[in-house]
């Protein structure tokens, strides 16, 4: 079947304030070509130039509709559901005036969605980091393309997936069942039209084809909804829809309810604590808030969870207010999850919190030596090595018997790790393992380049740990010391490499790496732009 002869789709795309943008949109809706019949933008009464783009681009689109609010919703779910009830395709896709829809998504959707007569339909997204225009996937390994879920029960886990713009919906679906978004200033509305449709049952179809290209713009003046969280609000609205949908998914179905709940425990609730900053009076309201909620779980609910997420379960029931260690309680909710010393027992020399707050780490004595929240200094030793220290984790580590330390590469991106030769451990007096650990950043560089990286690239900076009973764990290392001074360093091949190790927001240590001088003055420029960025946010 060609093209032309698939069901069609109807785009809606929501816009406020969004004149430099929104027509970047429209254009990626109208370029799918003729399986979509429509695109219908919904302007809700934008005070800027939103509108006249939207008319302009009209009288020369046919296909493209524009719907005039004449008073602004305070959020996204009125305009999508202005867009459902204007809809005439046979199928409805969901996109953002801020981000695009790749060539082919709504043709590789559409053909899915028919093969398998599945009322929703799945594809892959990515988050597109501007400008470095680095793409990270979304929710990866979750969906497996070519799948078809006969019903959500069958995989509670898609309760993870809370996006509706990655998705294809039959319009007569949403119809039968009444599905729209919550009205008005409703934040997060996707947490509860993505938990209604679970509800329903249908039958998910899932592409392999990338369908969504959601941009991330951290530096703009007005950041998404989703990055906007510079007081306790957003975390406030993210419970209330975490709340909601798991009320609904509870009515539909006591396992999908369990899992969303056990999805905020090991997703939402350690995102919001590893960025919780240093003010203290957001993490008090905050800690408060998460108190709160976490009480209402079910105790099944908490101990289905990952260890770490039920760690940090038991400092926040032990104590009303944060702990003076709060910084240690961040860095575990980091991915990978890192505890840092000191490592304290209670009487009966089980792991706990620490000797102030002794919360068992319940689990800890029997978790795989690949899962453990193990920590690694890292210091300069000269130009080209780092000297890491592998901390001990309450013996578990000295049975494993720590033999060797590789450093590890992961462009930021996303891409293939460039490993350097693994080195063997030595014992500490201190009680762990110390290696220098060398490395070339020329040939980092040129792999770099090869892989697409081209005036700055971004790497996170691991390590491997391979221990005699053949089993391995791999972490972030913590920066100390002078190690995160930034370099220039000559180059054969490049004239001039500029490195600037940084320190990640959840405390971990990255490089950037700037081959030639266009690539170190573009650093430089970069650095200078969110330092201007981060003065204004102030």
């Amino acid at each position: 079947m060609n093209s032309s002869k698939l069901p069609t789709v109807s785009v809606v795309v929501i816009a406020y304030n969004d004149a430099g943008l929104v027509g970047e949109a429209v254009s990626s809706a109208l370029a799918q070509g003729p399986v979509v019949s429509e695109v219908i933008a919904v302007n809700d009464a934008s005070s800027d130039g939103t509108a006249q783009v939207l008319d302009e681009l009209a009288a020369v689109h046919p296909r493209l509709k524009v719907v005039h609010r004449t008073e602004n919703s305070g959020g996204c779910g009125t305009p999508r559901n202005d867009g459902i009830a204007a809809a005439s395709g046979r199928y409805v896709l969901f996109l953002d005036s801020d981000d695009i829809l790749p060539p082919g998504a709504a043709d590789a959707l559409v053909r899915t969605a028919e093969e398998h007569r599945a009322p929703v339909t799945v594809g892959a997204a990515v988050r597109r980091e501007l400008p470095q225009h680095h793409d990270v996937p979304w929710m990866p390994g979750l969906h497996t393309p070519g799948e078809v879920i006969e019903r959500p029960v069958d995989r509670p886990d898609l309760v993870r997936d809370t996006l509706c713009v990655n998705k294809l919906y039959e319009r007569a679906f949403l119809q039968e069942h009444g599905l729209r978004f919550p009205d008005g200033r409703f934040i997060y509305e996707d947490f509860v039209f993505t938990a209604r449709v679970l509800a329903a049952a249908p039958r998910i179809a899932v592409t392999g084809d990338l369908v969504y290209v959601w941009h991330v713009r951290r530096s703009a003046a007005q950041v998404s909804i989703s990055l906007d969280r510079k007081d306790v609000g957003n975390w406030r609205s993210r419970i209330e829809a975490h709340r909601t949908a798991a009320g609904i998914l509870a009515d539909a179905s006591p396992l999908l309810a369990s899992a969303c709940r056990v999805k905020f425990l090991e997703y939402d609730l350690r995102m919001y604590l590893r960025e919780l900053g240093r003010d203290p009076e957001y993490q008090a309201a905050w800690w408060t808030l998460t108190r709160a909620y976490v009480d209402t779980f079910p105790e099944a609910d908490i101990e289905s969870a990952a260890a770490h997420a039920r760690w940090i379960v038991s400092v926040l029931r032990a104590t009303a207010t944060p702990p003076a260690d709060i910084e240690r309680l961040t860095r575990l909710a980091a991915e990978p999850p890192r505890l840092l010393p000191p490592y304290a027992t209670g009487p009966t020399g089980t792991p706990v919190w620490s000797e102030d707050l002794p919360v068992e780490l319940a689990g800890l004595p029997g978790l795989p030596v690949g899962e453990l929240p193990v920590t690694v200094d890292a210091e300069p030793a000269g130009r080209a090595a780092v000297r890491i220290r592998l901390h001990d984790l309450y013996g578990r580590l000295a049975e494993a018997g720590p033999v060797t330390a590789q450093l590890s590469f992961l462009p930021r991106a996303g891409g293939e790790a460039v490993l350097a030769q693994p080195v063997e451990l030595q014992p500490d007096a201190g009680g762990g393992w110390v290696a220098v650990l060398p490395f070339r950043l020329a040939d980092l560089a040129v792999t770099g380049r090869r892989q697409g990286l081209r005036r700055m690239q971004a790497w996170n900076v691991g390590v491997g740990v391979r221990c005699a009973d053949g089993s391995s764990v791999f972490t972030s290392l913590r920066p100390r010391g002078r190690l995160l001074r930034r370099r220039a360093l000559p180059s054969s091949r490049y004239g001039v490499l500029l490195a600037q190790p940084y320190r990640t927001g959840a405390g971990a240590l990255a490089l950037r790496l700037a081959p030639g001088a266009e690539g170190a003055l573009y650093l430089v420029r970069n650095r200078l732009h969110r330092a201007r960025a981060g003065r204004g946010a102030g």
